[in-house]
């Protein structure tokens, strides 16, 4: 059990560490066009591990994996523009409404009213601590929320049609291309650049590729709700990455806020609702 701690640890630093060097090259390239990068990368990997049967498919089976596919572009994009206006740490805080929402929609116990209000409070904290945090910022942390809750519920339907990471392979696919008008409307200048192409490889090993592979390593002997628990450090660790990789310190007041979500998920978590699924996010 330990190591498989130690490998959902790792998953969480790699994925916010591939955060915050994408969020690094945002004078050089805009997050859409990151997160295409992004994207088209663990694609790639996706598709050459799974190599996914596509014959044979029912319509259902196609729109159960274009919806998980919509979600899964909407989570990526929506959160890397709100990483272009708001601290890292403080998008993933925010963003943690989602999941959150979904554990005490899915509860029946009166008690877990009482994790609402904890993330409620910390996000109005936001509010009186405004250094960094802008609207447009905390609308697209909130949309990668929605997008993250609808991820969740969308991957149980694709497991249940789609075997193994076949599934997640076809929606990266989808979620790719429903980013690429996006990407030509714009300047493609910056993704030839040789530098721009290898980060944005980077960040797709970093963000997505590694994390899932440890995620789906440890769930093997660990219980879901030990790695919900883990998974509640999420804004932690990326607050972290932030101050590291680009020197973005929080106020205390935000820290503050950061405690009273991770304590709600884990509040969430430890009454015995699954709120986080592995999240190529």
């Amino acid at each position: 059990m330990r190591r498989a701690i130690w490998l959902v640890l790792g998953g969480i630093l790699s994925v916010q560490l591939g955060a915050a060097i994408a969020k690094g090259l945002f004078d050089r390239i805009g997050p859409t066009e990151m997160v295409f990068l992004r994207l088209a990368t663990s694609t790639l990997v996706f598709l050459a591990i799974a190599r996914p049967t596509l014959r044979g498919r029912s319509r259902e089976d196609w729109l159960v994996v274009v919806g998980f596919g919509l979600s899964l572009g909407v989570m990526n994009w929506s959160i890397y523009e709100a990483f272009s206006r708001i601290p890292l740490g403080l998008a993933v805080t925010i963003e943690f409404v989602g999941p959150l929402s979904i554990a005490v929609i899915g509860s029946r116990r009166a008690r877990d009213l009482l994790w609402v209000g904890f993330a409620a409070a910390g996000v109005v904290l936001l509010g009186f601590q405004p250094a960094g945090v802008t609207v447009s910022g905390v609308l697209f942390a909130l949309l990668a929320g929605a997008g993250w809750a609808s991820y969740i519920l969308m991957s149980a339907s694709t497991g249940r049609r789609w075997p193994g990471i076949d599934g997640l392979a076809v929606a990266s696919a989808v979620a790719t291309f429903l980013l690429v008008p996006a990407v030509l409307s714009g300047s493609a200048t910056p993704l030839m650049q040789p530098k721009i192409l290898a980060v944005g490889a980077a960040v797709g090993l970093l963000s997505s590729v590694i994390p899932y592979s440890l995620e789906l390593a440890a769930l093997r002997s660990l219980r879901p709700s030990v790695f919900g628990i883990l998974m509640s450090l999420e804004p932690a660790a990326a607050a972290l990455a932030a101050i590291v990789v680009l020197g973005e310190f929080l106020e205390p007041l935000q820290w503050l806020a950061m405690a009273l979500v991770i304590t709600a998920s884990v509040g969430a978590t430890r009454s015995g609702t699954a709120i986080h699924e592995p999240v190529p996010d």
